[in-house]
């Protein structure tokens, strides 16, 4: 009896204990049971390393030139020489360079649009005329783009004036004029990330835009303003060539002046004039293409002979207001500077236009425009 007691006994504490332990998960059931959620595509984890952080600066960077009483380049200058001037107010210079002897990086926009059909071999001479006295083999590189109804470029970067000139004087005439778009496109795609001169920093070319045309623009989706704004924030600067002959003096003899013939500016050339001098750049009004030779030789020694000066402007206010920008040289009368106009107190956007990184600026510096 007292065996059967002991047998009942084991057999009803095994009952007891065998739905408690079917009920107990193995170590590892988690694991098995309740996978972690898979992370969805493209998302990382968070990093735990800290935040980051962004600062503005707010600084503006002014390129230029300086030229004497007989359009002569000044290259000898200090820091000391020159006062800026923001919407009239003086301001303290955080930063000062002589940048000589840059590598050149070339944008050649030629309008092939009908309204310069009788012009275009003008074109086409004045361009290769202007990259065979400029460009340097293996050091100053160039793009063509043509552009009527809409901008194309026909030959890249390159340092081979050989394979520029074929591309130019393959062009022709045709089409409506899209001015603006092609300048916005040229700095956006092309001198916005110009190649880098190799062994050098990556911020060491100078940015550049040689524009002929009529300046008369029927096509454009771009603003004048929109396509000015980002040749500053990219740091090019353009010279116009203009190809209307309308008002034209003969008369003028001084080669100094006679690729600047023009007496009276049609609508057209008071565009490219504000093009221009909105980034710091010259218009030219020629008759002939050999006006222009001495012309070429001013702009190619004043690419690589340019100051440049940034400064922080006094109560600076993001609030998209136009401020006037004025570079003076009190201590030498007769000294002319060449440099923008002005630029509009915005942030700088962080992608697609950012700034040079050797020009001063950062995220959330004002960056100039011209007024509509």
């Amino acid at each position: 009896m007292y065996r059967r007691n002991v047998f009942l006994t084991a057999l009803l504490t095994a009952a007891l204990l065998l739905p408690a332990r079917a009920q107990q998960p193995p170590a590892n059931a988690k694991q098995q049971q309740a996978p972690a959620p898979a992370q969805p595509p493209n998302q990382q984890a968070p990093e735990q390393s800290g935040q980051t952080f962004k600062r503005e600066v707010n600084l503006v960077d002014v390129l230029f030139t300086v030229l004497n009483r007989r359009n002569k380049l000044v290259p000898d200058l200090d820091e000391k020489d020159f006062k800026v001037l923001d919407d009239g107010k003086p301001q303290e210079i955080r930063y000062f360079s002589k940048q000589t002897d840059l590598p050149l990086r070339i944008g050649m926009l030629l309008d092939t649009s009908n309204s310069i059909r009788d012009r275009i071999k003008f074109e086409q001479d004045a361009s290769v005329n202007f990259l065979f006295s400029v460009l340097r083999r293996n050091k100053d590189e160039a793009f063509v783009m043509t552009f009527d109804d809409e901008p194309q470029i026909i030959q890249p970067f390159t340092s081979d004036t050989g394979a520029l000139r074929d591309q130019i004087m393959s062009t022709r005439a045709g089409g409506g004029t899209a001015i603006y778009d092609a300048i916005y496109e040229a700095c956006a795609k092309q001198l916005n990330h110009p190649p880098r001169p190799p062994g050098d920093q990556p911020d060491v070319v100078r940015r550049v835009m040689i524009l002929i045309s009529d300046g008369e623009d029927n096509l454009s989706t771009h603003t004048r303003a929109e396509a000015i704004e980002l040749a500053q924030r990219t740091s090019v600067v353009i010279y116009t060539i203009s190809t209307s002959t309308q008002w034209v003096s003969l008369e003028e003899t001084n080669p100094e002046k006679t690729a600047d013939r023009k007496y009276h500016l049609t609508e057209g050339d008071k565009i490219l004039q504000d093009v221009a001098e909105e980034t710091g750049g010259r218009a030219f009004f020629p008759y002939h293409v050999d006006d222009l030779d001495q012309s070429f030789q001013d702009i190619g020694d004043e690419l690589r002979n340019q100051y440049s000066i940034a400064y922080q402007p006094v109560n600076y206010v993001l609030d998209g207001r136009y401020h006037k920008i004025r570079v003076e040289v009190p201590d030498h009368k007769g000294y002319q500077v060449r440099a923008r106009r002005g630029y509009y107190a915005r942030a700088n956007p962080s992608t697609n236009t950012p700034s040079d990184p050797g020009s001063g600026t950062s995220q959330g510096a004002p960056q100039g425009t011209s007024k509509p």
